[in-house]
């Protein structure tokens, strides 16, 4: 679901909450499959302006339990995209979820480069309150100033998160949206 409007709002205690109701859904589904369910993205990271849209990764072996995630996923109306030209990322959009706070959901096996960031990044901000200010600033600056245009506000906010890349050992990592 690519985003037609940049909305940035201040860090909302309730995406912890929203992030546990659309688990419940996920790890019912997936009984068996996955090792873990991992709250990513700025909505993630306490304190943090963000979109509001709760970015999840399901975190299964290998890639070899893919089709059957796919299937079972299916079933609780989730369909996949493949990996949007993301290696090691595979991405599920749904319908009819009025239930769930918007989220993007994607399928990650433990040894992904893709997954390793996501957390890494997350990671980092959850322990480096300046760097969380800064990004805050970066993010609603660049939701002010391309509200309409989602390639320039990612342009807008790269340099600082090729910063925090830098602080924290992803340097020449591929950026995506949703970080």
């Amino acid at each position: 679901m690519k985003t037609k409007r940049v909305i940035v709002e201040k860090y909302d205690p309730a995406w912890q909450q929203d992030f546990e109701k659309i688990k419940i859904e996920i790890t019912a589904a997936l009984e068996g499959l996955f090792i873990a369910v991992e709250h990513v993205g700025s909505t993630a990271v306490e304190g943090l302006s963000a979109k509001p849209i709760i970015d999840i990764d399901v975190v299964i072996e290998k890639e070899e339990l893919l089709d059957k995630v796919i299937e079972r996923l299916h079933r609780v109306g989730y369909i996949h995209e493949g990996n949007l030209g993301i290696e090691g990322r595979e991405a599920f959009c749904y319908e009819n979820k009025p239930f769930l706070k918007e989220h993007h959901l994607y399928v990650c096996a433990k040894s992904s480069q893709e997954l390793h960031r996501h957390i890494t990044f997350r990671d980092y901000l959850r322990s480096h309150p300046e760097a969380v200010k800064e990004y805050s600033r970066v993010k609603e600056e660049g939701a002010r100033r391309y509200s309409d245009d989602i390639t320039g506000y990612i342009a807008f906010k790269s340099e600082c998160i090729q910063k925090i890349y830098m602080l924290c050992g992803l340097v020449g990592k591929h950026q995506t949206e949703s970080a």
